[in-house]
């Protein structure tokens, strides 16, 4: 590669999360939504899309505006926001991109002859009669539209199952025809919402009781699956890939931090549950931790898999600036086993760099992967250290300046700040680079818990000063993990290893 890759994957002042890898020819593009860095709600920015060669997951290129915010006839307004999206390479050899806004429950199409050119308006998928998905009395509300096309036909997954929200049943998947627009198959619940994981009987009753009260018409697919799915049912996120003869659903499930999975050998029907690929608060991982400890602040999650010159990737998205709104991609190696299994994977710094840091070097504090104190919380709120960044962006979701002015802020005592993993071989010194009001020393260990190696003092900056002390850490392959013992609030923007 050109250079090492870090997570999140993208500058550091780039916001794009719900990210839906695909290879096109020789490129990995990545489609999702736009946040800003200091929005106040979710997807305040046109689609854009970034790409790189399927040679170098280092090389990332910023491809442009692809879609605007107002290009559909229902916001000519402007009131609404583009939520998460998906692409697909229709039986035409062109690509269709798939969306909804945030106050309709249909799904809008754009087509393009390019995987990242300017996409434009194609209509609405609707069924024989010319009625939109969604606006049918009974339908339940499109969300999150994950598409894969086969042959003639695309299989479209949709739907936002909320805590207790009994009017929602599951993820619906309903199949389009050759026009990409027009529904061939009604939809049909695959997976449930957190009401109907229940075992096949109780299921069963529990929907028929909803559709007595809303008359929703969709068939449900393989109900006797359906209690397997208990604790991590489907919440949003809908993400369709095919391995093989099998067919994986990825989603986010209730709890919302984890992306889970679920296959099947149709892509409408025999959905079984199949367990959690990533959490971006690494809850369910023990590998270094008690598998319940948060080791970040998550909250929402969504993201799709993609195989890049034969290894498998999951990219999902973690949360800065304190907020769920300004959100930035993620991603990691998997390992698709050959029973199908995929095993949970651990939130690291290193993501699609092929294995870990070079341990020598200077680092941007924004790729830490575990950020907590020992207040421990899995999901982000205000007070909690965060990375954020100076300056602010435009109004078209564009950044006010390009360039790394990302640093992790709000540390205070008992902060622990860690990065995985770094390839370690002759260090000697540790430096830290702080400003603010902060006095004390940053503890240095391999293992957030582990024997201290050595400590840097650190004291009031009003700007960025570095800061070095002697720290031989051992030779091999191992995180690096900061812990603050000392007074205030500070910033850190980057470590050094030498």
């Amino acid at each position: 590669m050109k250079k090492q890759a870090f997570n999140p994957y993208l500058p550091s002042w780039e916001y794009v999360p719900d990210g839906e890898p695909h290879v096109f020819g020789d490129r990995v593009y990545v489609y999702g939504s736009h946040d800003l860095s200091g929005g106040s709600v979710f997807c305040l920015g046109d689609y854009i899309c970034w790409s790189a060669p399927v040679s170098d997951l280092s090389d990332w290129k910023y491809e442009g505006v692809i879609y605007g915010r107002m290009d559909d006839p229902a916001n000519k307004a402007g009131r609404m926001v583009l939520y998460a999206p998906d692409v697909t390479r229709g039986p035409d050899g062109r690509y269709y991109l798939y969306y909804v806004y945030d106050k309709v429950g249909f799904v809008s199409v754009a087509v393009c002859d390019t995987p990242a050119g300017r996409y434009k308006f194609y209509g609405y998928v609707h069924y024989k009669d010319g009625t939109r998905l969604g606006d049918r009395k009974g339908d339940m509300p499109q969300f999150d539209p994950g598409v894969l096309t086969e042959g003639k036909k695309t299989y479209m997954y949709t739907a936002f199952c909320g805590h207790k929200m009994q009017d929602r049943i599951g993820a619906m998947a309903t199949v389009l025809g050759e026009d990409m627009l027009t529904v061939e198959e009604e939809p049909v619940v695959i997976v449930p919402g957190d009401c109907y994981a229940l075992p096949e009987d109780a299921a069963r009753t529990a929907v028929a009781n909803e559709v007595a009260v809303t008359g929703c018409p969709y068939k449900l697919a393989s109900v006797g699956n359906w209690a397997g799915f208990k604790d991590h049912e489907f919440f949003e996120a809908s993400s369709i890939r095919k391995v093989g003869d099998t067919y994986y659903f990825v989603f986010s499930s209730a709890p919302m931090h984890e992306l889970c999975y679920a296959t099947s050998k149709s892509p409408t029907d025999g959905f079984v549950y199949g367990g959690v690929i990533v959490s971006n608060s690494d809850i369910g991982i023990s590998s270094y931790k008690k598998a319940d400890m948060p080791a970040a602040y998550g909250a929402n999650n969504h993201g799709g898999m993609v195989q890049v010159k034969g290894s498998w990737y999951i990219f999902y998205h973690h949360h800065t600036n304190g907020t769920w709104y300004s959100r930035q991609g993620c991603a990691e190696k998997i390992e698709i086993l050959p029973d199908g299994r995929i095993p949970q994977v651990e939130i690291t710094s290193c993501g699609l760099n092929g294995g870990p840091l070079a341990g020598t070097g200077e680092y941007p504090a924004y790729i830490a992967c575990n950020i907590f104190t020992d207040k421990p919380s899995v999901y982000v709120g205000e007070g909690f250290p965060r990375v954020t960044q100076d300056g602010s962006d435009n109004a078209d979701g564009s950044p006010a300046e390009k360039e790394d002015t990302s640093y992790i802020a709000g540390i205070s005592k008992n902060t622990t700040i860690g990065f995985k993993y770094f390839n370690f071989k002759g260090v000697t010194k540790v430096a830290v680079s702080t400003r603010a009001y902060i006095q004390g020393d940053f503890e240095v260990r391999t293992t957030w818990d582990g024997p201290v190696l050595g400590r840097i003092t650190v004291d009031s900056s009003n700007f960025f000063e570095e800061h070095v002390a002697d720290v031989k850490i051992p030779d091999g392959v191992a995180a690096l993990y900061l812990t603050f013992t000392g007074t205030g609030t500070g910033q850190l923007k980057s470590i050094r290893l030498g």
